[in-house]
């Protein structure tokens, strides 16, 4: 897995303070960056956390661009809806050998590992067969239709590759660039940051915690998962390890 932040609002914090500062302050548009020292960004962002008031979050984003993740990560990624997606089209790109993941506890045991691996090159070797005959038939119909042959094999490809695509598994690999703001991260690291959530987007969700971190301290060097800051929510289901949990997090 690799996790990259390729762009960000600049000068975060700050910014964050300009929004509550003209929240709070009888100032206009044009006073609201004066006098804004790093203690005073800090006594802002301190204070919007202590209230709950977390909307001047949400004018600071974070751009991340992803890969090696599959695609049963990316379903579940989706599903925090207030974000923008760009994920590579399994649709558009012919797979001529398509890369997986391959889950920890599988990868643990070596019968399960060849199982799984037998399962992949199957797959692999059906799309295969399936973009051959699609296209053939998509082929020959375009060029009866009096296309171009050059134009008709283009189409025919992606044409192909549209209905094959649907024998790849959840373990295919994906690409994918995202966007959320500020308060959408603080709500998807403390869901999936949790013990409780599935491992890779866990561990998707803690490499770019450590990320945002490196260049936001200030609005994320207290987050993680719920529990450290308070009791664990998840009741009956909780990990028992909040001791753990909260000095991992303390050392990110």
């Amino acid at each position: 897995m690799k996790v990259n932040i390729i762009a960000h609002t600049p000068e975060p914090e700050k910014v964050i303070s300009m929004a509550a500062k003209l929240c709070y302050s009888p100032v206009g548009v044009d006073e609201i960056e004066k006098n804004l020292t790093d203690e005073s960004v800090d006594k802002f962002i301190n204070m919007l956390m202590s209230m709950g008031h977390e909307s001047p979050l949400e004018h600071v984003s974070f751009t991340f661009a992803v890969e090696g993740i599959s695609r049963a990560c990316s379903h579940q990624l989706v599903r925090h809806r207030i974000a923008s997606y760009s994920q590579q089209s399994q649709r558009y790109v012919k797979l001529y050998q398509f890369e997986y993941i391959i889950p920890k506890e599988i990868e643990k045991i070596d019968e399960a590992k060849k199982v799984f691996i037998d399962a992949m090159k199957k797959d692999q070797e059906d799309y295969d067969k399936l973009v051959d005959i699609l296209f053939n038939k998509h082929c020959k119909k375009l060029v009866q239709q009096g296309k171009d042959a050059k134009k008709a094999k283009k189409d025919a490809e992606k044409k192909a590759i549209e209905d094959a695509r649907y024998v790849f598994p959840n373990a295919c690999e994906t690409k994918i660039v995202f966007t959320m703001n500020v308060r959408s991260l603080y709500n998807f690291i403390e869901h999936r940051t949790c013990e409780r959530a599935q491992w890779e987007i866990r561990d998707l969700a803690t490499q770019m915690l450590k990320k945002l971190r490196e260049i936001s301290p200030v609005l994320f060097n207290n987050k993680g998962p719920k529990c450290i800051k308070g009791p664990c929510p998840e009741g009956k289901m909780t990990c028992g390890e909040i001791i753990r949990i909260r000095e991992k997090f303390k050392n990110l």
